[in-house]
């Protein structure tokens, strides 16, 4: 995939480049015309300046006699020549050519004006001529400007363009920046973005749109979660009690008393449900204060002394690994206790006696960061795409799991700008890694 950017320069660069090609191509021949139709203007210039010469101080300047019929002369290094001489002729001559002259016994070709004209009643041939020599340095020189002309042009247009599309394109990169740091609809940035782009304009004001129904839809929905799952509770206190009361009669069938506390474990697990939806949507709807600060080092420590004797238990090692440490501010406490707790906890539940989970803090460029690595079962890629979904549970899990514990660990981590992020290999082992925002 190529950015927007990208393209707009490679296409002006691929279209200058183009330019540059059939502007080269053609360029030695528009030279040569322009270079022969400035050197015969000349020519004809420097005629026309002898003419007016010889018309007013006369013809006896430059043949005086008789017994002088012809006229020349050339300056030292023998690139131009002019020459006058008495002749004969039956038609007139007005032309420019390519000849050869012999000038003190060396041959030159020039560039020769031949004009014949009528003076005192004799006729006189005009010849003006120009080394090809001088010519060709002339045009030499004409490539060379042009080159460095055509170069600092391309060059500057470039850079010109370069400039033009990033301002263009700036409004929507700062688009895609609101869209970047939004974890949530009801975060995002709903300032419009200032440009004089139309389209931009209608792209960004359509994403406050979307957001703000996206906001409303799930608003509704955290409202709709938090009414059904009171209204469920009261009803699941009122059985347990009633199945409890039961328990308590003398007499009782034991197969029934065991179908009794069957239904109590089911009733705990509907009430754990229930508080978990609780918890998300009161989470989602920012009824929990941030306004804490505490080491994140102290935290992870209060975990692993709480299921150290779990992990004993089970002939597992739980290790702490403190490279670094980070103070939180602004942060809820008990919930990134329980964020941290349920990832531990989960790593624990699924090593095998003789595994280590371990976890590490450090700094990630510049950014702290808290791994959770295992020697486990691993998580299919199947399971990693709905990993953090609600309901979503693992087949090994015990039966008191509920599907909703690393649910409820995202929605905290998003609650608090902490990107997690999970690698794992079946019978390798996972790795949660969770990258705390740059300053909290």
């Amino acid at each position: 995939m190529i950015k927007l950017r990208t393209k707009l320069t490679l296409f002006n660069l691929f279209s200058k480049m183009v330019f540059a090609a059939v502007f080269i191509a053609v360029m030695p021949y528009i030279i040569e015309r322009i270079n022969s139709s400035q050197t015969d203007k000349e020519l004809i210039r420097k005629k026309e300046q002898v003419i007016s010469m010889i018309n007013e101080i006369g013809i006896e300047q430059f043949i005086n006699s008789e017994s002088e019929s012809t006229f020349g002369s050339y300056n030292i290094l023998k690139d131009e020549f002019i020459s006058l001489e008495r002749i004969d002729l039956e038609e007139d001559i007005d032309s420019i050519e390519v000849t050869q002259r012999l000038i003190e016994g060396e041959t030159i070709s020039f560039r020769v004006l031949s004009y014949s004209f009528d003076f005192d009643g004799q006729t006189y041939l005009l010849e003006i001529g120009k080394s090809l020599e001088s010519i060709m340095h002339t045009r030499k020189n004409i490539f060379r400007l042009t080159w460095g002309l055509l170069a600092l042009i391309i060059l500057i247009t470039l850079f010109a363009d370069l400039n033009y599309v990033y301002r263009v394109l700036h409004p929507l990169d700062l688009i895609i920046k609101k869209l970047k740091g939004t974890s949530a609809p009801d975060v995002f940035d709903k300032v419009p973005v200032k440009t004089t782009t139309f389209d931009f304009n209608q792209l960004d004001q359509t994403l406050i749109d979307l957001m703000n129904r996206i906001d409303d839809l799930f608003r509704k929905e955290r409202d709709a979660t938090v009414n059904i799952s009171h209204d469920l509770l009261t009803p699941v206190s009122v059985l347990r009690s009633k199945l409890e009361n039961i328990l308590l009669q003398e007499n009782l069938d034991n197969d029934i008393s065991a179908k009794i506390e069957e239904s109590l474990k089911t009733l705990h697990r509907l009430k754990t449900l229930v508080n978990s939806h609780l918890l998300i949507a009161r989470i989602e709807n920012r009824q929990y204060l941030k306004n804490e600060s505490f080491a994140v080092g102290d935290l992870i420590l209060e975990i692993i002394d709480e299921l150290s004797p779990i992990a004993t238990e089970a002939g597992i090692s739980l290790i702490y690994n403190p490279t670094a440490d980070f103070q939180m501010t602004r942060a809820n406490r008990s919930l990134m206790f329980s964020m941290f707790y349920n990832v531990v906890n989960n790593a624990v539940r699924n090593t095998r006696s003789g595994g280590k989970v371990t976890v590490i803090s450090s700094f990630n460029q510049n950014r702290f960061s808290i791994l959770v690595a295992d020697s486990g079962i691993g998580i299919s890629e199947e399971q990693l795409k709905k990993l953090f979904s609600r309901f979503n549970s693992k087949s090994n899990v015990d039966e008191d799991h509920v599907g909703i514990g690393l649910a409820i660990t995202k929605t905290i981590a998003d609650f608090h700008n902490i990107n997690i992020t999970v690698e794992s290999k079946i019978n390798l082992g996972s790795t949660f890694s969770f990258l705390f925002p740059g300053s909290s």
